[in-house]
């Protein structure tokens, strides 16, 4: 039965950081693949092969090598998988196959692999959005899983709490990763059902409820004295409300979906993009205060409809990152300016017009009321159904009244 450990290499100057390896050992013969990470020679333990935490580190170093245990540990499980998988079928292998099983899952085993064929055949039978739900929850997932594929006898209670704890390290809100994990949960259970893996409850350990949203709307009254406000000498101030502006125009868009659009997107009178959380595709009747906004900027020179990115040589998702800091920042401190009694964000567009059109007697079907739900789930149905022209109504209806 082959075994594997993981080993440390030191090295050839004293002062630098060693290489960890995996070493898998069969029929005596060894063979090796790099880890990808390195410890320095007091960070290991080589009696016991583990990572060790050496007195006065600092928070940085500590919450690396924590990580680096965790991922250690998890590897080393998989690896232990693998070679028992290849143990029951009783067939010759080496320790190159259990490297390569490692490596490259086949077969179809690989669970990401099995989520695109799902994700392909919900598009073949008519389920565009199902296919479009699994495919954002499964880019998520393969954020977190990095270059490799994990089996499906693999997906188990360890591996979830380990996503569920990237994703909070990501600032992924509780209703947002709740989402990911039934989609996960949803695929998971396909798998079993054709007999590919054994039920295990991967899913028990991590929280697939929904909580109620806090209460972020505020008034028409509020939203046109945001839009009214005279920021002219504040450039950054006045691009924040205007974003904010943008994203009431547009039905509460997400901020991530307003600095992605692209100049492409708006076509005859019809602004169209997909979703990035979701992989929704919307489209929005272009209306006067929308182009005033994109008038106000200077966006030669960029693909992009709003000056959100705008360097074409910077990283856009760095871009992004700092523009929503930088933006809801801004608008925390025009909301104290104004008086209100929660804090001014983005996500506060996307409530009022929710809110707002509620108020205005526009059809649920239309329009869910963002914060009268029990669950996102019952807006996004909403929202899936309705027809685009009741929501350009409906979007005219609350601009006219602004």
């Amino acid at each position: 039965m082959a075994t594997m450990k993981v080993k440390f290499r030191t090295s050839s100057v004293p002062t630098k950081e060693g290489t960890l390896f995996y070493q898998v050992v069969h029929g005596r013969v060894a063979r090796q693949v790099n880890t990808g990470y390195k410890v320095y020679p007091c960070e290991w333990d080589s009696a016991h092969a583990e990572i060790v935490f050496p007195p006065g580190i600092g928070d940085s170093r500590s919450n690396y090598l924590a990580s680096l245990k965790e991922i250690l540990y998890a590897n080393t499980k998989r690896f232990r998988n693998i070679i028992a998988r290849l143990e029951r079928t009783g067939d010759d292998y080496t320790a190159e196959d259990v490297l390569k099983h490692y490596l490259t899952p086949s077969g179809g085993k690989g669970f990401i692999s099995f989520a695109r064929e799902v994700i392909r055949q919900m598009g073949q039978i008519g389920k565009p959005r199902t296919a479009e739900r699994y495919t954002a929850v499964v880019r998520s997932f393969e954020r977190f899983c990095g270059e490799n594929d994990v089996f499906l006898d693999e997906v188990d209670s360890d591996l979830m709490v380990r996503y569920e704890n990237f994703l909070k390290a990501s600032g992924v809100c509780p209703n947002t990763t709740s989402y990911y994990m039934r989609g996960l949960r949803a695929i998971y259970n396909r798998a079993v059902e054709k007999g590919l893996t054994v039920q295990c409850s991967p899913f028990r350990h991590v929280y697939t409820g929904i909580d109620k949203t806090v209460k972020r709307a505020v008034p028409l009254n509020i939203i046109r004295q945001i839009r009214d406000l005279d920021l002219m000498l504040y450039p950054a101030t006045d691009l924040a409300r205007d974003v904010f502006m943008f994203s009431f125009y547009t039905r509460g868009m997400s901020f991530i979906d307003m600095a992605f659009l692209k100049k492409k997107d708006l076509q005859n009178g019809i602004l169209s993009y997909r979703r990035q959380k979701t992989g929704q595709q919307l489209s929005i009747k272009w209306e006067k205060p929308m182009q005033d906004i994109i008038d106000k900027y200077d966006i030669a020179g960029t693909p992009y409809l709003l000056p959100i990115i705008r360097n074409m040589e910077v990283d856009a998702r760095r871009q992004y990152k700092n523009a929503a800091h930088l933006v809801n920042d801004k608008l925390r401190k025009l909301g104290e300016q104004l008086g209100l009694a929660i804090p001014l964000t983005t996500y506060v567009a996307r409530h009022g017009w929710a809110s707002i059109a509620h108020s205005k007697n526009i059809p649920l079907p239309v329009i869910s009321e963002a914060m009268g739900h029990d669950s996102e789930k019952t807006t996004r149905i909403y929202l899936a159904s309705l027809d685009t022209s009741a929501v350009d109504k409906a979007n005219k209806q609350i601009l006219e009244a602004l």
